[in-house]
């Protein structure tokens, strides 16, 4: 019953952080630190709630996702661009994770390592106060794409925020605050996406009991993730974003200091 209830809270702090920008990676590290749980997992619980977000991008632009499908079945031009610079832009991620898997996974269990990206996290997002206008372009262009993608997978790291560095590269690098969040989500899209393929064996061959009790989490992390995304959407168009970055400078720096006392 505990591993259930704590898997809940866990999904919830995943759903409610993968969106907003105060990394969702970072947050399960500290949150299962606290509970005193991991579910004895590595990363496979963490990949199993960012799924469960995956979906929850999926209801929010599906008039998006859909459009683009059709254009891409129908061979319209503007669509299979589009859909060619979501490929370049996850190529940097998809390269990281193959190649430094056993590397990032060490990074899960280092709380200094986690407060430290949280600070930077917090200077990215904080950029935003001067970058989130009115005004930009509706989509990147080839090479805006590929340093997006540079920049989520950095953001691989636990305690850098992938919706929150990606947004705010797309906002340094001239898009509208709408278009950048658009790209962002459809990047981490694929990028979830891509992540539950590579652990599918795994899930398939877990214990029936943790089975369930990984899927109360990604339920949890559905739910609240699609009111996190509406939330991270209205503050683009409002332009609060850049209040978020104290909350991870303060976090981070808590973190820092448990980590090292």
């Amino acid at each position: 019953m505990k591993d259930a209830i704590d898997s809940i809270i866990l999904g919830i702090v995943q759903g409610l952080t993968e969106f907003l920008p105060v990394s969702s990676s970072g947050h399960l590290v500290l949150a299962q630190e606290v509970l005193g749980t991991s579910f004895g997992q590595g990363i496979l619980f963490e990949v199993a709630v960012h799924v469960a977000t995956l979906f929850a991008i999926l209801i929010f632009y599906r008039q998006r996702v859909m459009q683009l499908a059709t254009g891409v079945f129908t061979a319209r031009r503007d669509a299979l661009e589009y859909t060619g610079k979501l490929i370049v832009g996850t190529l940097p991620a998809v390269i990281v994770a193959l190649l430094l898997r056993d590397l990032i996974e060490e990074q899960f269990d280092s709380l200094l390592g986690v407060g430290i990206c949280l600070i930077v996290t917090g200077f990215l997002v904080w950029s935003t106060r001067y970058t989130n206008k009115h005004e930009g372009a509706e989509a990147p262009g080839w090479g805006a794409a590929l340093i997006i993608g540079c920049v989520q997978a950095f953001a691989i790291l636990p305690g850098i925020s992938r919706s929150g560095s990606t947004v705010a590269a797309g906002l340094a690098l001239g898009l509208h605050p709408l278009a950048a969040a658009e790209f962002s989500f459809m990047l981490g899209m694929i990028a979830m996406a891509g992540a539950g393929v590579l652990l599918l064996p795994e899930l398939t061959s877990i214990d029936p009991a943790l089975f369930n009790t990984i899927m109360a989490g990604s339920v949890a992390a559905l739910l609240s993730g699609l009111a996190a995304l509406i939330a991270f959407v209205w503050l683009l168009k409002t332009q609060r974003f850049h209040i978020f970055a104290w909350y991870a400078w303060t976090v981070g720096a808590i973190t820092i200091y448990f980590a090292l006392t």
